[in-house]
């Protein structure tokens, strides 16, 4: 019975589908004549450094699930993109691969635009290690001028831990710390970002005995929405609605915007961005 296209077999229809879209000239195996479009099994096995057999059976729903090894390494094979291989991995676990970091120095300007347009709004982008690489003019002017800090000092913990100026413009600071604390360990811990917060961690440990007292809790919380209160040397008290936001297709970024409670704290926020 032909397998290939069964209902109840989608990862094996996604390999062939992937497969028979790709150029073999362009991996250096022969054109001649095909019966079909695409690379051979075969020749993805190659690719993939796998068994021609266990691939025939991956496609025809055979042999029981493959390891997340296996799924990698077919996945390169099949020049997957970061979306296309998490499916992959959704389709033959379950799941999505175990994150890997890798570093974010900055933001597409068609996202940095979007942060733009929201006039009254302070919206940062920060990565799983919670460094800030784009923000807009409403969060220059009501949390932090990050353009005035080095690109090692945008760390939010660093700043509600070390800078005296963000830890006074905090109505609760304590409650602040702990929810930073562990919504910073999540994030980290989701993006595979373990080794890369070490250092940081130390160096707060060393610096704060309340970092490092909130850190040895182990807690963790999602970060989502919620409301903030500002003390703003200018502005006075701001309350604020915060809301998260994951960056379709850059998982290592998340956006946040503080949005004004009410109408008459985004009448001053106005004014006063228009006096600055």
């Amino acid at each position: 019975m032909d397998t290939r296209n069964r209902p109840d077999n989608p990862l094996g229809t996604y390999l062939r589908d992937r497969r028979t879209r790709l150029d073999p000239a362009a991996f250096g195996f022969p054109v001649g004549r095909r019966r079909t479009p695409g690379l051979r099994r075969e020749e993805v096995a190659q690719r993939a450094n796998i068994s021609p057999t266990w691939y025939t059976w991956l496609e025809q729903g055979r042999g029981g699930a493959p390891s997340a090894d296996v799924l990698d390494r077919i996945a390169t094979g099949l020049m997957l993109t970061r979306p296309e291989r998490e499916h992959l991995f959704m389709l033959g676990l379950g799941r999505p691969p175990e994150a890997h970091y890798a570093p974010v120095d900055d933001v597409s300007p068609r996202l940095q635009r979007v942060l733009d347009a929201l006039e009254v709004s302070a919206a940062i982008v920060k990565t799983a290690t919670w460094d800030v690489v784009a923000w807009n003019r409403a969060a220059a002017a009501l949390l932090t001028d990050y353009s005035k800090l080095a690109r090692g000092e945008r760390n939010i913990l660093r700043l509600i831990f070390a800078d005296t100026g963000v830890r006074e413009r905090q109505d609760d600071w304590w409650s602040v710390a702990e929810f930073v604390v562990g919504a910073f360990r999540a994030d980290a811990a989701r993006a595979g970002a373990s080794a890369e917060i070490a250092g940081l961690v130390e160096e707060l440990s060393r610096q704060s005995p309340e970092f490092a007292e909130l850190w040895g809790r182990n807690d963790v919380v999602a970060h989502g929405e919620g409301s903030k209160r500002l003390h703003h040397p200018d502005l006075g008290l701001l309350d604020l609605e915060f809301s998260s936001f994951a960056v379709d297709g850059r998982p290592e970024l998340g956006m946040v915007v503080y949005n004004p409670a009410n109408d008459e704290i985004a009448a001053r926020i106005r004014a006063y961005l228009a006096r600055m």
